[in-house]
């Protein structure tokens, strides 16, 4: 299925029932946004990812060259919801403040939307893809994350007209955080597996 920015295709992993159809959270419309998808492959659990990316606090102290004044909201969120305060770092004095939730509309995939802030309505999903088999190691996942950007500011409609460029810079800024992160989440692999022999 081609959804317009990813490509779905149905992997079965042993003991799971796979739906239909893709679970896809809701998007800004495809004619309205930008949008910008990477990928890697990289030797963990899905698991690891996930954990990784629903860490919100790791963001500060992490990734300072891009978060900073960042503060979950205890009472906004719930068990099926985390709601936070970040500024976007962009350079070292001009940082933007953002409201984001994040949700899981399946076991392999988080959702970030933009509440308010600029850009509400953008979207960051991230899906960790097991190559290997549950319980097959060395486990090996990909990491895809598409980002959708959004914005209702004119100068956003400027910035469609370059949208492949634009583009660029998302997978470059996404790269960057996930170079990071990628190593955080091998290395939680590591820990466990050398923790349970």
């Amino acid at each position: 299925l081609d959804d317009g920015v990813l490509l779905w295709v149905r992997l079965p992993m042993p003991g799971e029932t796979p739906t239909g159809r893709p679970i896809i959270a809701p998007r800004p419309p495809h004619d309205e946004g930008i949008a910008g998808v990477i990928s890697h492959a990289v030797a963990c659990e899905p698991r690891d990812i996930i954990a990784n990316r629903l860490d919100p606090w790791h963001g500060a102290w992490l990734h300072p060259y891009a978060f900073s004044d960042l503060m979950v909201d205890e009472a906004e969120s719930s068990v099926d919801r985390l709601v936070l305060d970040v500024s976007f770092r962009l350079g070292s004095r001009i940082a933007v403040p953002v409201r984001a939730a994040f949700a899981c509309p399946d076991a392999r995939t988080i959702v970030m939307t933009i509440l308010d802030g600029e850009g509400v309505g953008s979207v960051v999903e991230t899906h960790a893809t097991p190559v290997t088999a549950p319980g097959l190691h060395p486990a090996h996942t990909v990491m895809t994350e598409a980002t959708i950007a959004h914005s209702s500011r004119p100068g956003f409609a400027l910035a469609r007209r370059v949208a492949p460029l634009v583009a660029v810079g998302i997978r470059a800024t996404a790269s960057r955080l996930w170079s990071d992160d990628l190593r955080y989440a091998a290395r939680l692999y590591e820990l466990r597996r050398r923790d349970a022999r």
